[in-house]
């Protein structure tokens, strides 16, 4: 099975910058989205064959995500099941005899680490989450997960120490997270695979120098390692400041 995984950065703009052809071209079983700032009946996507589920924030043009698969889910839930958490429309799990899929868009620090405390929140409770269903069948999971985890992982790491994003604090909520028996699955075939990243800022020309961040994952439950097949990371894909990111799996 293939699945994608995308930070469109608006849906709408995305879809004037080429979104439908990369849909197209990829044919994936299960394409994520977030960041889409949508409100419902604001955009109507036709995608023959596929199922569309979307989890909406309730500020107007703010966060968003979707899941659009060929794969009819025993089960949907929008959130995670935590009030303070799920009003901005931010994770999307569907329910598979085999295994959970869960779209998510991780809270950004914001400037000067504004939001970190609630960051730190919401890592606890998203992890008690994707545990939860662990302990009943294997997780995959993708989005923006807004952490750039090791050096490795983005460009400049000693000038970006301590900034959201690269903080020790959502670093080490990786690493928990990882720890909690959950794979990086591009890291896990590409452990040394240096200036490959998933997102670039707008500003100082920096896509085109590829002064990147990598911040968009797939994470899968370590139980589910054997069905793994490659990852990638499509940085030849323009129509937002991230590409899509990509897992293969065996059915």
């Amino acid at each position: 099975m293939k699945f994608i995984s995308w930070n469109v950065n608006g849906l709408r703009a995305c879809v004037q910058k080429g979104f439908l052809d990369f849909f197209r071209e990829a044919d994936a079983d299960f394409f994520c989205i977030q960041e889409s700032k949508l409100q419902e009946g604001q955009i109507t996507l036709d995608l023959p064959g596929y199922y569309q589920y979307w989890n909406y924030a309730e500020k107007k043009g703010y966060s968003g995500t979707a899941i659009f698969t060929k794969h009819e889910p025993l089960s949907v839930n929008y959130g995670i099941g935590v009030e303070e958490h799920d009003h901005e429309g931010r994770v999307i799990t569907l329910e598979y005899p085999d295994f959970y899929m869960i779209t998510c868009y991780t809270p950004n620090s914001q400037n000067e680490l504004a939001r970190l405390p609630y960051r730190m929140k919401w890592e606890d409770d998203f992890l008690a989450y994707i545990k939860s269903l662990d302990a009943k069948k294997p997780v995959i999971f993708c989005g923006d997960l807004n952490v750039a985890h090791e050096e490795i992982d983005l460009k400049n790491p000693k000038t970006n120490h301590q900034n959201a994003g690269f903080t020790d604090e959502e670093r080490g909520k990786m690493t928990a997270l990882l720890a909690s028996g959950f794979i990086d699955t591009f890291r896990y075939f590409y452990p040394d695979m240096e200036n490959i990243y998933s997102w670039w800022s707008y500003r100082f020309k920096a896509r085109e120098k590829n002064t990147g961040w990598r911040i968009d994952y797939f994470i899968t439950s370590a139980s589910y390692k054997d069905k793994l097949v490659d990852a990638k990371i499509h940085t030849d894909i323009f129509g937002s400041d991230h590409c899509p990111v990509e897992l293969v799996t065996r059915d």
